[in-house]
C-alpha cells in the first residue's frame, strides 16, 4: 500500500472523517515504522507489517490523549510475533 493508502486506514481506525489531522497522521505513520525498525523488525511492504504499522500509530494517536499509556497486550504480541518469524527465517 502507499503512504496515503496507509492514512486513509489509519484514519478509519480512528473514526476520523476530516482531513484536519493528516499532517500528524502521517508523521505518526513514518514514528510507528521507526519504532518497529528499532526493535529489530524489518519493514516490508507485506499486508501484515502495514497494518502492524497502522495499529501501532493510532496506538500512539490514542495515547497522547488518554491516561492509558501502557501499549494494547494485542499490539504487543502482533510485534513479537512478526519479529520472532522474521528471525526464524533462514
Amino acid at each position: 500500500m502507499k503512504q496515503d493508502e496507509l492514512l486513509v486506514i489509519l484514519k478509519k481506525d480512528l473514526q476520523m472523517i476530516t482531513d484536519a489531522n493528516d499532517d500528524y497522521l502521517n508523521d505518526l505513520l513514518s514514528f510507528a515504522q521507526d519504532l518497529m525498525e528499532r526493535e529489530g523488525i524489518i519493514y516490508s511492504e507485506d499486508l501484515e507489517c502495514q497494518m502492524i504499522q497502522i495499529h501501532y500509530a493510532a496506538y500512539l494517536f490514542r495515547r497522547r490523549g488518554g491516561t492509558e499509556t501502557t501499549m494494547p497486550r494485542f499490539l504487543r504480541y502482533e510485534l513479537n510475533n512478526l519479529l520472532f518469524s522474521q528471525k526464524g527465517k533462514p
